[in-house]
């Protein structure tokens, strides 16, 4: 069995591990010089940073069991604490009522309150099939608090208006979550029944990328073949069927198997033979991208936080890293932080255009302002860019993406995984699980739907990941 992969992303590099570690003959394609895909790590003023905050989480036992074969002994638990930058107020995420009403102050507070309430007493009817993120966080947490801590990160975050965007990005990301689970968590209830609540997360020694890393030398061990800068220009097919990869330097690669992680746009737009409706839906979907603006600020101590969302409307970048919290061993006993401040843009948008220095300035305007460095020295800066990497969920979007997906179920021989293949706003534990199962699809009779992890998705079985390695849980009630 020869199989071509697209992309050393968590995805595309599981599938090649898993494949190669089964006997299978496998060859690998990234664009880039490096695997990782957007969950890798850099060497930065002497420490190792990520390409944003990577928090590793899952309660698949598959997944657990996987990236600890990777990490070995080589990793730290690290407390969580993210916070929300809100009109030059902090705000803890997960919600903590007394430092919210602190930092609202009584007259918001019961204004945000009665805006809850009203919501309580008067539900919408059931939520339309096109229904808006602003539509589905309205009605679950009230008008106001949608306004102040959803609608202006979302808007960073997406480029268009919460009216624009899909409630199916809510559906996926917070659809467990609500005030009352977050109120009980402030109390002591179990927050680990809800990711976003999370308060541990594994975390690589060498850096979230390491994982992906040790993955490709041991998929080359195995006698994998990876092939870095090496784009991909097409999958070719024939007859209803995949049958290899066509290069960017033109030259082609017969596969009995390939497995796509590349933007699922790019992936059906160059297919020859794909039809004139399926091209079209494909022109429909957009992804936007990401810069990330590193600053090399003198001294430690700066906040405690992982990471920082910031709603401030003030402010133009929406998250802000803090490398120095998460575990010594990044920082290889220097003294200095690194911060990454994020921002987030479409192709065509000037700021993706902009020179570097000029987007250093901007970041160096932006931590000013937010007063979270105070007076401290910022040594440098340093600007990583990142295309397609958000699938944005637009209004409709469902529409083209299911014309899609229909047409790309009736070929044989292709699987499509990852954020990007996939158009999912998948976390690393759902690319690796995509990959997973992807590899078990090819090398068995066994039918997992790809398509639908990241939708409606259950773990099988239940495990978290604790410093001493995997703790496997009895069987629990996911719906709760």
């Amino acid at each position: 069995m020869r199989v071509g992969i697209i992309g050393a992303g968590p995805a595309g590099m599981t599938a090649a591990f898993e494949l190669a570690r089964s006997g299978a003959e496998v060859e690998l394609f990234e664009a880039s010089p490096h695997v990782g895909g957007m969950a890798r790590s850099i060497p930065l003023w002497g420490q190792t940073v990520d390409l944003g905050p990577h928090r590793f989480f899952s309660r698949d036992t598959r997944v657990n069991r996987l990236w600890l074969e990777m990490a070995g002994r080589d990793y730290d638990m690290v407390n969580r604490l993210t916070r929300i930058l809100y009109k030059d107020a902090f705000f803890h995420y997960p919600l903590r009522p007394f430092n919210a009403l602190l930092n609202l102050g009584p007259l918001e507070s019961l204004r945000c309150l009665a805006s809850y309430g009203w919501e309580r007493l008067n539900p919408a009817p059931r939520p339309a099939p096109d229904a808006s993120f602003e539509d589905w966080v309205t009605s679950r947490f009230g008008h106001r608090l949608f306004t102040i801590f959803f609608k202006t990160y979302s808007e960073k975050l997406w480029g268009i208006p919460c009216s624009e965007l899909d409630a199916d990005f809510a559906a996926q990301r917070i659809k467990k979550f609500s005030l009352g689970e977050a109120v009980k968590n402030a109390f002591g209830a179990d927050a680990s029944r809800h990711k976003t609540l999370v308060e541990q997360f594994a975390y690589p020694h060498g850096g979230n990328g390491s994982i992906y890393q040790r993955m490709a030398d041991r998929c080359l061990a195995l006698n994998g073949r990876l092939h870095l800068r090496t784009p991909v220009a097409c999958v070719e097919t024939e007859n209803g069927r995949a049958t290899g990869l066509q290069l960017a330097d033109g030259t082609c690669h017969p596969f009995d198997h390939v497995v796509s992680s590349m933007p699922l746009t790019d992936l059906v737009s160059r297919m020859a033979g794909a039809p004139a409706e399926v091209v079209q839906a494909a022109a429909e979907l957009r992804y936007r991208n990401t810069i990330l603006v590193y600053l090399h600020v003198q001294g430690d101590g700066l906040f405690r936080d992982n990471w920082l969302y910031v709603h401030s409307a003030g402010l133009a970048t929406g998250r802000i890293t803090n490398f120095r919290n998460w575990t010594p061993h990044i920082c290889q006993g220097r003294t200095d932080t690194i911060l990454a401040l994020e921002y987030w843009c479409c192709g065509g948008d000037e700021v993706w255009r902009s020179a570097d220095a000029r987007l250093i300035d901007r970041a160096t305007r932006d931590i000013r302002m937010s007063g979270l460095i105070g007076d401290r020295s910022i040594l440098d800066g340093h600007v990583h860019r990142i295309e397609k990497c958000y699938p944005i969920y637009a209004r409709g979007f469902k529409q083209p993406l299911d014309v899609i997906t229909r047409y790309l179920r009736t070929l044989g021989g292709l699987s499509v995984i990852g954020r990007y293949g996939a158009f999912k706003y998948n976390n690393q534990d759902h690319s690796i699980l995509m990959g997973l199962l992807a590899a078990r699809n090819i090398l068995s009779d066994a039918r997992h739907d790809l398509w639908a992890i990241n939708t409606d998705y259950e773990y099988q079985e239940s495990s978290v990941i604790t410093e001493t390695g995997l703790l496997e849980e009895p069987p629990r009630d996911t719906q709760a």
